[in-house]
């Protein structure tokens, strides 16, 4: 995970709280203290993996696509990483080196197991859950 899944999170979270109209770039810029461009890029992003729409002149902002119940954290992940793998390092080992011929195939399948369980443990975690544990007061995110 990097910092445009925490920030993603937050605009979620953010855009659950206007349960009725829309919230415009600036506003969300404003409320969490980034570039209104940075996010409308990543707000991009998720409304490409279906997790928010938008509405462009008079009244428009943008808005979840689904309850905040339905949008779990694994949704969220995926959305953000587009694709992204695991990078491995760019050295070519020597041919003669046994680990070094078998040792990205190895952990490739350790990084799929790992994002597999990652994304297990995420699937079951909500945005509505998340926004529960931040009115509660709850630092610890003691979530599970």
């Amino acid at each position: 995970m990097n910092a445009r899944f925490s920030l993603a999170v937050h605009l979620l979270c953010l855009l659950a709280e206007e349960q009725e109209g829309r919230l415009t770039s600036e506003y969300l810029a404003l409320s969490i203290g980034a570039n209104a461009v940075v996010l409308r890029r990543l707000l991009a992003t998720l409304r490409r993996a279906g997790l928010v729409s938008s509405k462009s002149a008079g009244g428009g902002g943008w808005k979840l696509a689904h309850s905040p119940a339905q949008i779990t954290l694994d949704l969220i992940r995926q959305a953000v990483n587009e694709g992204e793998t695991v990078k491995l390092h760019r050295n070519a080992p020597h041919p003669d080196c046994v680990v070094g011929q078998g040792v990205r195939g190895v952990l490739m399948g350790v990084y799929a197991r790992a994002d597999a369980a990652m994304d297990r443990d995420l699937a079951e975690i909500s945005i509505a859950t998340i926004l529960e544990s931040v009115f509660k007061l709850d630092s610890t995110m003691a979530i599970g």
